[in-house]
């Protein structure tokens, strides 16, 4: 389901990277009252609080307006490789990339944006087209087309890997590719697209989760 008021999304985005409203406060220098105030829309975020509330939060200040738009924002690359993240680096990587502590990377010859990271499937629901412990390359900064796998977050906590099928204009299913694992749907769960496979690798060696 997507975050309907621009209340919601500032209390998604907040919880999504473990913040209290006091946190949120700090990082902009206003009370932990206002946020409050702003996640009730007892009064909302204008202005310079606007756009330092979207830094904050690792989204684009759209999106927190209106929800048009991509929820995450850009981060550039500037060391050479792909990170490869840990399943709980990835919301941190996509909304404050500079915090994440990178201790390996993975080299393409691919154009992916400065976004882009790899990360090790952790379990079966790509089955028989990825296996657990291959190596994916997601690109947050690539809309997925009916048939692409995917990864996104699932009520709010769960990360998963799908192929994503489009329903209509405003909703879509995330499928797995084995019958053991759950279809999920945006109109019954809270799901947040984070990025589209791109590439994956396959060692003789199986990478480890």
């Amino acid at each position: 389901m997507e975050k309907e008021t621009t209340g919601e999304r500032i209390r998604f985005r907040r919880k999504a990277l473990n913040l209290t409203q006091k946190a949120v406060a700090e990082k902009i220098s206003v009370s932990h009252v206002a946020i409050s105030q702003w996640e009730k829309e007892e009064t909302l975020p204008r202005g310079e609080n606007l756009l330092r509330l979207a830094e904050a939060l690792g989204c684009a200040p759209a999106w927190l307006v209106d929800g048009d738009g991509p929820v995450f924002t850009v981060q550039t690359q500037t060391q050479s490789g792909l990170p490869v993240l840990e399943r709980e680096q990835v919301s941190v990587w996509l909304s404050e990339a500079n915090q994440v502590e990178i201790h390996r990377r993975v080299q393409s010859d691919r154009d992916y944006s400065g976004a882009s990271f790899a990360l090790v499937l952790w379990d079966s629901a790509l089955s028989p087209q990825c296996q657990r412990g291959d190596l994916l390359i997601i690109d947050p900064e690539v809309a997925p087309q009916p048939g692409d796998l995917v990864l996104a977050l699932c009520n709010e906590r769960d990360m998963v890997a799908r192929k994503y099928r489009a329903r209509s204009h405003d909703s879509f299913e995330l499928v797995p590719l084995n019958e053991d694992y759950p279809l999920l749907s945006s109109t019954e769960q809270s799901l947040v697209l984070l990025g589209t496979l791109m590439e994956w690798r396959r060692y003789r060696d199986r990478v480890t989760a």
